[in-house]
């Protein structure tokens, strides 16, 4: 579904941290499912961030771990620019963001039951799969397997859902530098990016922890899974995988 533009900037509430306009501020949810006003004008946040990417710019939003940036995965000129943005090492893989686990077979070739896929996503884990010819090839042409975050933040889903096409997503911070909980961390960001969402605070500021960002695991080898990276969910994601699922853990560098 594609928003329009000028209804978008009626319901948008933009901060006055950036006087270009290109900061929106989300409002927080309601449990009940009532959409009001400053609901409306987070939705219209999604709107705006999504011509944003079909525009082929750089976007900085919240996840249900630290901030990210994104850009259209099917958008080779938006991924050169993002490395840049990032100072990122070309070798590095991109992650790729969507909307439900009702794309992911379209993108990705799946060895693990459809069960375990529900109990992880969406949820702090990136799952690092066999990709398929779907996926443009500019996107991580060094290797065949792919990240995948289904995040737990209705934002980043909604996104991805208005695009209705993968993002790529990596942490919003310089690669030398660490991750994002506040939109205010990454300032020196802004003038690259073509919209900044702002969610909020993401964790606590002074705890480690909260910087973590997912747990990556490699589930492209069946019965077989590997830790990329331990994150903030790891305990979690080896209950699931290995005492209600069987798999096994392979040692680091096997």
């Amino acid at each position: 579904m594609w928003c329009r533009m000028a209804a978008a900037m009626k319901m948008l509430r933009v901060t006055g941290l950036e006087e270009m306009g290109r900061v929106a501020r989300l409002s927080p949810r309601g449990e009940d499912g009532v959409v009001g006003a400053e609901e409306e004008a987070s939705s219209s946040a999604a709107c705006l961030a999504a011509s944003a990417l079909r525009g082929g710019g750089l976007v900085a939003l919240p996840t249900d771990t630290v901030y990210g940036v994104a850009c259209l995965a099917e958008d080779s000129r938006a991924l050169e620019a993002l490395y840049r943005l990032k100072g990122r090492d070309p070798g590095k893989p991109l992650a790729i963001c969507l909307p439900d686990l009702g794309l992911l077979r379209r993108f990705c070739k799946v060895h693990v039951p459809e069960g375990l896929l529900q109990d992880l996503l969406p949820g702090p884990v990136t799952l690092v799969l066999e990709r398929s010819e779907a996926l443009n090839p500019d996107l991580n042409p060094f290797t065949p397997l792919v990240g995948v975050r289904i995040p737990n933040h209705w934002f980043a889903r909604e996104l991805a859902r208005i695009c209705a096409a993968p993002l790529a997503l990596t942490s919003a911070n310089p690669s030398h530098r660490g991750s994002t909980l506040d939109v205010t961390e990454f300032q020196e960001l802004w003038p690259h990016l073509s919209l900044v969402v702002d969610g909020g605070p993401l964790g606590d500021p002074h705890s480690p922890e909260s910087r973590l960002g997912s747990t990556v695991v490699d589930l492209s080898i069946p019965g077989k899974f590997k830790v990329i990276r331990p994150g903030c969910a790891l305990s979690q994601t080896l209950e699931i995988l290995v005492v209600k699922y069987g798999l096994t853990l392979e040692p680091p560098g096997s």
